[in-house]
């Protein structure tokens, strides 16, 4: 078990997943080609590495997955756009600087479809197909908050059925009355924070003590009572505490020692619990919990975009003057 970051390792790790990307282009996991990009870049950008892909490549793949027919993006070209693969999409534009470089038509598009996605309560469903899921409302609002389209037409609705999703015990399901999960929890403090209504947030206390209360013996964090930790929940679930204002309330070292045992010291990578297989989700989400830990020579990262916050600095803040 490495006591450090191994960051050439996990740098290799990505570069190499890119250049053979055998099981990114086969057929069951296609739908993810967009999020596993947006991952792959955030892990390289959070560890100081942007110069790894060609930019005008990576800008060139991302613009080429626009769906025609609605404006939003899908996970790869000729697909079907959604919600979760148009956040992916504007996040590594966002990071290349590249927003700009949609034409006038596209980032119009992409506004049309953010925006035909909200339901009359105030929800977000994630395609034509109609899955509603407050992920769908962090999507949403952050495309938006990105292009700076935000309006309260969008906004008040949203924000009134997110906190129709907080339960007895202060965190948040998918839908009102679902069970609370820490990464739900994300989800609607992020659309509330980029709303500017943290402060219309109910039981804010019992929230805090429902995310500390993940934290196992081994240090990591679960995201629901009785569940096995998982690197992933070091950013569900600390963003969530740091929105709060309350990253004090885990024990930072013991998280930290977690998240690097999970290492890959031969190949890089980080997996969801010790000696398990790595993947690029639990890469970037582990590196990220340790960004918000104040880990050595990490990029700051911003815990309501999952951007770095040099990234984030430059996007207006809503309500806009």
């Amino acid at each position: 078990m490495s006591e450090k970051l191994l960051v050439n390792e996990h740098v290799a790790y990505v570069k190499d997943l890119f250049r053979h990307p055998a099981y990114l282009v086969h057929f069951m996991a296609e739908h993810l080609k967009m999020n596993a990009l947006y991952w792959g870049l955030g892990t390289l950008f959070l560890v100081n590495h942007t110069d790894e892909f060609a930019r005008d490549e990576v800008i060139h793949f991302v613009l080429s997955c626009i769906d025609e027919s609605n404006g939003g993006f899908g996970a790869a070209p000729n697909h079907d756009a959604h919600m979760l693969s148009t956040l992916s999409a504007l996040q590594v534009l966002k990071m290349y600087d590249a927003i700009g470089e949609m034409t006038s038509e596209q980032r119009q598009g992409v506004i049309r479809f953010v925006k035909s996605m909200q339901l009359p309560d105030g929800s977000f469903q994630g395609d034509q197909f109609g899955e509603v899921d407050t992920r769908f409302v962090y999507n949403a609002l952050q495309c938006l908050s990105i292009l700076e389209e935000l309006d309260p037409s969008i906004v008040d609705p949203a924000v009134d059925w997110i906190l129709q999703c907080q339960n007895f015990d202060g965190c948040f399901g998918m839908v009102p009355g679902s069970e609370s999960h820490a990464a739900q929890g994300f989800t609607c403090l992020g659309a509330l924070s980029i709303a500017n209504a943290l402060d219309k947030l109910p039981n804010k206390e019992i929230l805090e003590w429902w995310l500390s209360d993940r934290q196992v013996d081994s240090g990591g964090l679960n995201g629901r009572p009785e569940k096995l930790p998982d690197v992933c929940y070091s950013w569900w679930v600390l963003s969530s505490l740091a929105m709060l204002g309350k990253l004090h309330y885990i024990d930072g070292k013991k998280l930290q020692k977690f998240i690097l045992s999970c290492q890959d010291a031969e190949k890089g990578g980080i997996s969801d619990r010790k000696d398990k297989e790595v993947d690029i989700y639990h890469t970037f989400f582990g590196i990220a919990g340790l960004s918000l830990l104040g880990y050595k020579n990490l990029r700051k990262v911003d815990p309501i975009y999952c951007l770095p916050v040099d990234v984030t600095s430059t996007i207006k803040k809503y309500p806009y003057p």
